[in-house]
C-alpha cells in the first residue's frame, strides 16, 4: 500500500483564505496580541510567523517582546491591560515562559473569551464537557486535516501516543465527540507496539524521534505525526519512521509540512471566532 500524503501546507493556505474572507466582511478588524518573554530564537521565529499569518488574514496584530527577567506582576499587568482593550480579541502567551514565572497563573489571567490557545481552565473545562468554544490549535488542526481528507472517525479505534495538556488530552476529547474509541498511550506504556498496531487512526505526539516504526502500523491505518524533533544531523522529523509507516498506511502526514503549518492557521481561525464573540 502506498499512503496518501496529507498536505498540511495546502490546507493551511485554504483555512487562512477562509479567515481573510470572513475578516474582510467585518466592520472592525480582528486583533491578536502575542507576548514573548525572553530571547529564545525558536519562539521568536514562531512569533514572527504568526505576525505574517495575521497580515495575510487581515488581522491586526501586536507583538510584545519582554526581557527574560520580567517579573510576574509586570507580565500580568500587561495581560490585564490587553484584556480591557476592545481592539484586541485574542491574547497569546508564547510558551515556555522563563522558570521564575508561574505559567499556570499567567495563563489563567487571560480573559477566557480572548484565550485563543485554549489554555484557560474555563475553556479546558468547556472542552471536556463538550461545549462549543475555542479548541486548542494543534488538536483542532488534526481534526480539520482528517475531515478534509474524509477520514471516518465514528466507531473507529484511535490511539493517541502522548498525554500532554496541549495535544494528547484535548485531542482525545475532540475524538470522543466524533464517536471514536480512544486510547491514550505514552512513552511509559507497556506493550506500546500492541496498542498502536490495532489502531485505525494512529496519532503520535510524544516528541521522540523514531518511536513509531512501520511494524507498529496497522495495514490501512491513518497515521498523523504531530511531533517535531530535530535529528542529530540537523533535519526535522516526527515520531514516526515515515518511509516504513507510509508503506502500510492509507493516509499519513509528513514532518515538516503536515500538522505544523495548519496549527498556525487554526490560531487565525480562533482569533476570528473571538472577534465574532465580541460582536465585530
Amino acid at each position: 500500500m502506498s499512503a496518501v500524503i496529507m498536505d498540511g501546507k495546502a490546507l493551511a493556505k485554504k483555512v487562512k483564505e477562509e479567515v481573510r474572507a470572513a475578516a474582510a466582511r467585518m466592520e472592525r478588524r480582528p486583533g491578536l496580541a502575542v507576548i514573548l518573554v525572553g530571547d529564545d530564537p525558536a519562539s521568536q521565529v514562531y512569533a514572527d510567523g504568526k505576525k505574517r499569518d495575521c497580515a495575510q488574514c487581515g488581522i491586526y496584530s501586536e507583538e510584545y517582546i519582554l526581557p527574560a527577567e520580567t517579573g510576574q506582576e509586570e507580565l500580568m499587568l500587561l495581560i490585564e491591560t490587553l484584556n480591557g482593550r476592545s481592539d484586541i480579541d485574542g491574547i497569546l502567551i508564547q510558551l515556555p515562559l522563563p522558570a521564575h514565572l508561574n505559567e499556570r497563573a499567567v495563563l489563567s489571567v487571560v480573559r477566557p473569551d480572548k484565550d485563543v490557545d485554549c489554555f484557560h481552565p474555563f475553556n479546558v473545562g468547556e472542552l471536556m464537557i463538550g461545549e462549543k468554544g475555542f479548541y486548542p490549535c494543534t488538536p483542532a488542526s488534526v481534526m480539520r486535516l482528517l475531515a478534509e481528507y474524509g477520514v471516518e472517525l465514528s466507531g473507529k479505534s484511535c490511539v493517541i501516543v502522548g498525554r500532554s495538556n496541549i495535544v494528547g488530552k484535548p485531542l482525545a476529547m475532540l475524538m470522543l465527540r466524533e464517536n471514536a474509541t480512544v486510547t491514550i498511550c505514552h512513552t511509559k506504556t507497556e506493550y506500546l507496539k500492541k496498542e498502536c498496531s490495532r489502531a485505525d487512526i494512529l496519532i503520535s505526539a510524544a516528541g521522540q524521534a523514531g518511536l513509531i516504526t512501520g511494524d507498529m502500523v496497522k495495514e490501512g491505518a491513518v497515521v498523523v505525526d504531530v511531533a517535531v524533533n530535530r535529528r542529530a544531523d540537523g533535519p526535522l522529523c516526527g515520531d514516526v519512521v515515515f518511509e516504513e509507516a507510509a508503506g502500510r498506511a492509507s493516509y499519513i502526514t509528513p514532518v515538516p509540512g503536515g500538522v505544523g503549518p495548519l496549527t498556525r492557521a487554526m490560531l487565525m481561525k480562533n482569533t476570528l471566532y473571538a472577534a465574532v464573540i465580541h460582536g465585530k
